[in-house]
C-alpha cells in the first residue's frame, strides 16, 4: 500500500497517555467540506457494513438543527456504507481495511483534534442510538462535564440484550462504580460526548483497538476528568451484527478484566518521547 502523505497521516494532541504498546490506525482524510471556525462540536460515528442505516441516522443528526458536523468513520466496509453516509450529508474517512471500533473511534478523535473542535459527540450507525439524545449530553457538557455517558438504564425501558452480555455490563459497572467513585450504569455504552480535555486524552498511541469502554472511563477519571451520566433512550439495532455476540463476550471480558487489572502499573512506551506523540498537523 501506498504510503499516506502527511496530511493524511492522523495527528495526535498533546495530554495523558495510555499506557501499552504504541499503535496508529492508517486511514484515508478527505478535505473538511464543513467550516470549522463557526461549528465547534462534531459528531462521529464508526461504520462498519452499515449500508441502509447510517444515511438515515446522519440525517436525523443534521436534521435536528443543531449546527453539528457529522463525521462517519467507514471501517473498510465492503458495501456502500461510506457512499450513503456521504450522499446523507456527513464527511466520510475511510479505512483502507477493517481495523475494529477503537481503531474507528481512534481516527475520529484525531480527527476532530486536528480540526480544533471543542466537543466531540459519539454514537452507533445501526439505529441503536437515538438522535434526539444528543441535546443531553450537550446540556451536560455544558454543565461542565468531561465525560458524559448515556446511560439506557436510567431512562425508560432498555432494549433486549442476552443475559451474557447483562451479566457483562452489571460486573464493569460494580468495577467503574468503585473505581471511580460515582454511580456508573452503563460503562459499556458507545453514546457519549467529550470535552476538549478529554479529547486530549485519547489522540495518542495507546488509545485501545478493540473495546475501549470501562478502562478508558477509568483512564479519563485517573487524568482528574469530571465524569457525569445521563438518562438517554435507546432501541434494538436495525440491523447488522453486534461486535459483542457469541464468544466474543467471553474474550471481551477477559480482555477488559485484564487490562483493568494492569492499568496501575501500566506505563506510556519508553520507546517515545513523550512530546513526540503529541505533533498535529
Amino acid at each position: 500500500m501506498a504510503r499516506a502523505s502527511a496530511t493524511d497521516r492522523p495527528a495526535f494532541g498533546p495530554g495523558c497517555r495510555f499506557g501499552g504498546v504504541a499503535r496508529r490506525c492508517p486511514l484515508r482524510s478527505p478535505t473538511v467540506r464543513h467550516s470549522t471556525l463557526a461549528k465547534k462540536t462534531v459528531v462521529i460515528i464508526p461504520a462498519y457494513r452499515e449500508s441502509g442505516r447510517v444515511g438515515s441516522v446522519v440525517r436525523e443528526v443534521l436534521d435536528l438543527g443543531l449546527g453539528l458536523d457529522v463525521v462517519v468513520i467507514d471501517d473498510g466496509s465492503p458495501d456502500t456504507t461510506a457512499h450513503e453516509a456521504r450522499a446523507a450529508g456527513a464527511d466520510v474517512v475511510s479505512h483502507p481495511y477493517n481495523l475494529g471500533y477503537g481503531c474507528a473511534l481512534h481516527t475520529g478523535y484525531c480527527r476532530a483534534w486536528r480540526a480544533g473542535y471543542d466537543r466531540v459527540l459519539q454514537m452507533d450507525a445501526d439505529g441503536q442510538h437515538e438522535p434526539a439524545m444528543l441535546g443531553r449530553l450537550v446540556a451536560a457538557l455544558d454543565a461542565g462535564a468531561d465525560v458524559v455517558l448515556g446511560s439506557r438504564y436510567l431512562d425508560d425501558q432498555p432494549p433486549p440484550t442476552s443475559l451474557a452480555k447483562r451479566l457483562a455490563t452489571r460486573m464493569f459497572a460494580a468495577i467503574a462504580t468503585r473505581w471511580t467513585g460515582m454511580r456508573i450504569t452503563d460503562p459499556t455504552s458507545g453514546f457519549q460526548g467529550l470535552s476538549r480535555a478529554a479529547l486530549e486524552c485519547v489522540v495518542n498511541d495507546g488509545f485501545p483497538e478493540d473495546y475501549p469502554d470501562t478502562d478508558v472511563l477509568v483512564e479519563h477519571h485517573r487524568a482528574g476528568l469530571k465524569l457525569a451520566e445521563v438518562p438517554v433512550r435507546m432501541h434494538s439495532r436495525k440491523g447488522g451484527l453486534s461486535m459483542h455476540r457469541g464468544a466474543r463476550i467471553a474474550y471481551y471480558g477477559y480482555k477488559m478484566l485484564l487490562t483493568l487489572m494492569l492499568i496501575p502499573i501500566r506505563r506510556p512506551t519508553p520507546l517515545r518521547a513523550r512530546d513526540t506523540v503529541a505533533r498535529c498537523t
